[in-house]
């Protein structure tokens, strides 16, 4: 299989951000955050679930998942947590493994937010962490999506911590402060990973 980049950070860190500038580079990408959307769109046997579970409120006028008031109904309640990602995460990584499995590439980006929340590190070859101060995450998230500081706050501290996630990364791409350094930060690491993709390729080839 194609040699897996896992990409990571908190919420309003700029995973965004990074997973287009190696986009821009030609680095095929698979993206939780979308396939988590496809799962529950209209028709699917998840959506159906997930409105017989919670009822027809949880639907907006289209016909889609209201997805903002979902994240209320369980992030204050475990078990109805424990519900949706049971229902969820098989079909979440079916889908990552089949679109990972079908890259034809020296190595693949799989942006995956909740990578250290959820244990799965190991699925991924190397461990990129996006890593941006806690406050910055703050003012971003509140201005980006219109919601309360305390909001925000409450997210984080439904994630794993700046410490935790440091923890697990193989390479740190800082995202804070100097716009100007990322272009060439990624551009730095593209290197690093092609070479570190043919490696394993060879190590593989000569057994």
């Amino acid at each position: 299989m194609t040699y897996i980049i896992a990409l990571t950070g908190g919420i309003g860190s700029g995973k965004t951000t990074i997973a287009n500038a190696f986009a821009a580079l030609s680095v095929p990408l698979v993206d939780a955050d979308i396939i988590a959307r496809e799962v529950v769109a209209p028709g699917t046997s998840a959506l159906q679930a997930i409105t017989e579970h919670f009822g027809h409120d949880i639907l907006i006028p289209d016909g889609s998942l209201n997805r903002a008031l979902l994240r209320q109904k369980i992030f204050t309640n475990k078990q109805e947590k424990q519900w949706i990602n049971q229902l969820l995460h098989p079909l979440i990584h079916q889908e990552t493994r089949r679109q990972l499995e079908q890259i034809i590439a020296p190595y693949v980006i799989w942006a995956i937010p909740l990578l250290v929340e959820n244990n799965l590190g190991h699925l991924a070859d190397r461990i990129l962490v996006v890593d941006t101060p806690p406050e910055v995450q703050i003012s971003r998230v509140a201005i980006r999506d219109g919601i309360s500081y305390q909001q925000v706050e409450n997210i984080l501290a439904a994630q794993a911590s700046r410490s935790e996630r440091l923890a697990y990364a193989d390479d740190v791409i800082s995202n804070h402060d100097n716009a100007q350094a990322i272009v060439p930060r990624v551009a730095e690491l593209h290197q690093q990973y092609l070479r570190l993709a043919e490696s394993v390729r060879q190590d593989n080839h000569d057994e």
